[in-house]
């Protein structure tokens, strides 16, 4: 009797974590099948995966901390603490994790050789990021949610990954190169790049009135559009690094 009683509560318990799941993990495997050239082993993909879902505890300390400094030093009735807040608190605590783990998982692995990899490996991160964030969101709020956030938030965490993977690969090719300033910079920019992104979608989304909703569903297709693009001709100009960067 009592096994009645609980197995509908777990069958909706599982429904609710196969629709926070499943867009992540639709959207990885579509980037690293446009990996043509030399695809990553899939041990070094889902490590990424968990290295995304453990940044998430980095930046949630992050996140409460400066949150907190935040709160003491600025009114949130000031048209500066939404900026801060988003911007700062949110957006570099959680792009700087991805990023902090990403390089420390895969800049000297012997794998990343080509100049996709950096545009997979980035993604993969930032979809094990939203992945938890979103069974987090999800087990909470529930399908209502989980179908917003499967059009919104988890692709938008894609793009973020898209754009830094971009960069991170730039970066690994002046590295090969022996071009170290040039690296630094792209690495800078692999970072700042998704924080950009990042805090102006959130706080675009925060804006409740109807010219910030049309502002945000513009901003979100334009940066759908845009990583759809870089993806296709990263993937199709793939080139491995050491032909790419030493001729």
């Amino acid at each position: 009797m009592f096994f009645w009683l609980i197995s509908p509560f777990l069958v909706y318990r599982w429904l609710l974590i196969a629709a926070a799941v499943i867009p992540a993990i639709v959207l990885l495997v579509k980037v690293y099948r446009a990996d043509k050239l030399e695809r990553e082993p899939p041990v070094l993909i889902w490590s990424l995966v968990i290295m995304g879902i453990i940044s998430t505890f980095f930046a949630l300390v992050s996140e409460k901390v400066f949150g907190l400094l935040l709160g003491a030093l600025v009114q949130q009735t000031s048209p500066a603490y939404n900026v801060i807040l988003y911007f700062i608190v949110v957006a570099v605590s959680e792009e700087l994790a991805k990023y902090v783990l990403l390089k420390k998982r895969t800049w000297n692995h012997p794998e990343f050789n080509c100049m996709y990899d950096g545009v997979v490996y980035a993604t993969a991160v930032s979809l094990g990021f939203a992945l938890w964030e979103n069974i987090s969101y999800v087990t909470m709020y529930g399908f209502s949610t989980a179908l917003i956030r499967a059009v919104t938030a988890v692709p938008g965490h894609a793009c973020f990954g898209v754009f830094m993977g971009v960069f991170y690969s730039l970066a690994k090719g002046c590295d090969y190169a022996g071009q170290v300033e040039k690296s630094k910079l792209f690495r800078i920019l692999a970072v700042v790049i998704p924080v950009l992104l990042h805090g102006a979608y959130d706080y675009i989304a925060s804006m409740e009135t109807a010219d910030f909703s049309w502002t945000f569903i513009i901003f979100v297709v334009a940066m759908f559009a845009v990583s759809f693009i870089l993806v296709n001709r990263m993937s199709k100009n793939d080139r491995y690094l050491y032909r790419s960067w030493r001729r």
